[in-house]
């Protein structure tokens, strides 16, 4: 079967992987030509093209299964809402209709800030202008395929990609409450999921895409300190009058009780005590990076 990545980064990299594996043909767009070739030994089937040029999506085949995995490049000087919500516009209106639809979003969409437990059926009320948007994406989609399927990814970590890794390893403080939830995902138990959403997913519905077990940031920062050989972590107050950072106003506890008794999705790495020596140890090999 056919394949299409929009959007071939950290997550969609692995998701191809798989796809190859299983036999398929699998297409992924990027707006460089030379990830293009990078794609192309890798035995993806590469298309240059920008969800914000239309003109350049022309070319999107028929396929049976389309994965939107973009993610803001804050480099290329575009804002998240012209990335998140133009994008997906112009994605939908180029694209041939598939039998699948998924959709990679976030669980910044939730404005839960108490500590509650959060699962699917929670309130979307973001707080934050970046889950703002997201939703308002999330919205757009359903208009147009009702039957697409959203995924609400939690933080995703794994080797080369680890939360403040470098600022943890420099001894530096983190601005914040070191009491406050932390929700992760390991990269493979994300990958993992996107094709078990694919396999056994259902129209419409919405997943959340995290590991089994939140954790405090104390506890997160001081495991990552501790296998880096890195100082324990100092957490500190803002400065008067300054802002508390938007990603710190997030408190909860998500449930992802839906991914693994609807999906049948059974993670490698249920929390971060496994996941994260797996993805420090593999961070310090050549190959990887920062």
């Amino acid at each position: 079967m056919d394949k299409l990545l929009i959007g071939c980064g950290y997550l969609g990299s692995r998701v191809a992987a798989r796809w190859l594996a299983e036999g398929h043909r699998v297409f992924a767009t990027t707006r460089s030509p030379a990830r293009a070739e990078e794609l192309r030994r890798q035995g993806i089937e590469p298309i240059v093209g920008d969800v914000l040029d239309p003109a350049s999506l022309k070319q999107l085949p028929v396929v049976q299964t389309v994965c939107h995995a973009v993610g803001l490049d804050r480099a290329a000087g575009r804002s998240m809402r012209e990335v998140y919500v133009e994008g997906l516009r112009n994605v939908l209106a180029a694209l041939p209709s598939p039998e699948r639809f998924l959709y990679i979003s976030s669980t910044g969409v939730y404005g839960q800030c108490d500590g509650e437990e959060v699962d699917e059926t929670a309130a979307t009320e973001p707080l934050e202008d970046s889950g703002q948007v997201v939703l308002a994406a999330e919205q757009q989609l359903r208009e147009r395929l009702p039957n697409s399927i959203i995924l609400r990814f939690a933080g995703i970590y794994g080797p080369g990609r680890l939360l403040r890794r470098q600022a943890i390893a420099a001894g530096e403080p983190i601005v914040g409450d070191a009491d406050k939830w932390l929700n992760l995902i390991h990269v493979e138990d994300g990958a993992a999921a996107v094709l078990a959403a694919e396999q056994r997913g259902q129209p419409g519905q919405v997943y959340n895409v995290c590991d089994d077990a939140p954790v405090r940031r104390r506890d997160f920062y001081t495991a990552l300190a501790r296998l880096l050989h890195a100082p324990e972590p100092r957490f500190v107050a803002p400065a008067p009058g300054a802002p508390l950072p938007g990603h710190e106003r997030a408190n909860r506890r998500l449930v992802n009780r839906r991914l693994r008794q609807e999906l049948n999705v059974t993670l490698r790495y249920p929390s971060y005590g496994e996941g994260l020596p797996a993805s420090v140890q593999s961070a310090v090999t050549p190959q990887s990076q920062e």
